[in-house]
């Protein structure tokens, strides 16, 4: 059985990118798998945050986690500070990284880039993720595009960890990358990622929004003049054509090429009609779901504690072995 592991920061509102590239395989993958998945508060850290705010993001995306599917007898659900072996396991790492490996990290250099001035957590980001995954030994990690580099790093550090001190002990990760609309587009420009940081709201459908934002933010997407085309190689040189039949693909739990077959030929006014009233079927339920958890904090504090306590008792004999094998004395 393959032991997966991921994590999703509590940062922004959380949007149907998030839902269809990351969450609705985690659901899949716990049927299955032994999953651990974790709410990345100390990552952040690594940008100017308001502390407030986070404390409450990470409660509202374990929410959003669970009104999703994530079901907390199947799989682990926790908040990443509440298991300390993170953020010690990321020390022994740090003496294994090196700066330069650190350096060519694409996401840094876009992150730091016309800043003044950037914390260190910001530049050392990738090594505690190394240090999330390799705490618990995990062997697959689903990741999207923007996240491969830095599973990459996690997959060296783990060789050059296991060379230096002469034992096999880290696996190294492979990463799970999914089928349709596992990069989600903006709804305004299907060449860009759909982003939380988007100036325009319409560029993305939140989790959060009501039925009547949903249909006229797929109303107003972006598309071209032509009917849509019957094979998936007409979607080449079509971006938004080919970002909302993805979509359309992964809510409907079919393939692309079965979309495309299903709606070749028809206009765009037609499609997003469907699109929209599949979207409110899936994002309506998980949406009541979500106002019948935030209704009961007790709930979701008890499910991050034994997530908690489930994470640190393979954590923890883990970074003890670490530990006696780079030579700290234990006590």
């Amino acid at each position: 059985m393959a032991r997966v592991f991921s994590g999703i920061q509590p940062t922004g509102d959380k949007h149907l990118g998030n839902l269809l590239g990351a969450i609705r395989h985690w659901v899949t993958a716990q049927d299955h798998d032994d999953a651990l998945y974790c709410v990345v508060d100390l990552h952040a850290m690594t940008v100017p945050y308001d502390a407030q705010e986070l404390a409450d993001r990470t409660r509202s995306t374990a929410v959003l986690l669970l009104a999703a599917g994530l079901d907390p007898e199947r799989c682990t659900l926790f908040v990443q500070s509440h298991v300390p072996g993170h953020t010690e396991l990321t020390w022994i790492l740090n003496c294994v990284a090196t700066v330069g490996e650190l350096r060519r990290m694409t996401q840094f250099k876009e992150k730091s880039a016309g800043q003044e001035s950037v914390t260190a957590g910001l530049f050392d980001y990738p090594v505690l993720m190394a240090a999330d995954i390799l705490l618990y030994k995990a062997t697959h990690v689903p990741v999207g595009e923007d996240q491969k580099q830095h599973l990459e790093l996690a997959r060296d550090l783990a060789g050059a960890f296991n060379r230096r001190y002469g034992v096999e002990y880290f696996p190294l990760p492979e990463p799970q990358i999914f089928g349709a609309a596992t990069r989600v587009m903006s709804l305004r420009d299907g060449s860009k990622k759909m982003s939380k940081s988007d100036s325009s709201d319409y560029s993305r459908i939140n989790m959060t929004d009501d039925a009547a934002t949903v249909e006229l933010k797929i109303r107003k997407a972006k598309t071209d003049p032509e009917p849509l085309p019957d094979s998936e190689a007409g979607l080449a040189v079509r971006p938004e054509a080919a970002n909302l039949l993805g979509i359309y693909a992964a809510l409907a739990d079919t393939t692309l090429a079965a979309a495309t077959a299903r709606f070749a030929g028809r206009n765009f006014s037609a499609f997003k009609e469907e699109l929209a009233a599949t979207a409110l079927a899936i994002l309506g339920k998980i949406g009541g779901e979500m106002r019948r958890l935030v209704a009961d904090p007790g709930y979701i504090d008890d499910v991050l504690r034994r997530g908690a306590a489930r994470a640190d008792a393979i954590a923890e004999p883990h970074l003890r072995e670490v530990q006696e094998m780079v030579g700290l004395l234990r006590p």
